[in-house]
């Protein structure tokens, strides 16, 4: 799966699970369940990155390691911010 190691690797793998929770978090907004829970998708993203975070360092990819990481950051701190001061 993950054999090129870089940083821009690491930050385009870990970016796939953000669009698809974000993408999901949106068809879904109206369903009752999710509505008590929207950051639901976000942490499940988080979860995954983790996830591919691990897979990497036990293959010694290092970078794709460091771009995974920085990805998942950048994405949970922007998830934090739009959650306490949402777009109007």
């Amino acid at each position: 799966m993950l054999k090129k190691d870089s940083i821009v690797t690491g930050i385009l793998v870990a970016l796939i699970f953000p669009v698809i929770a974000f993408v999901s978090a949106y068809l879904l907004k109206n369903n009752l369940y999710l509505m008590n829970k929207p950051a639901l998708p976000y942490f499940v993203a988080l979860a995954f990155n983790l996830v591919l975070i691990r897979i990497s360092v036990k293959k010694g990819l290092d970078k794709t390691s460091r771009g995974i990481m920085l990805a998942t950051m950048a994405f949970m701190i922007v998830v934090f911010v739009f959650k306490i001061h949402p777009i109007r």
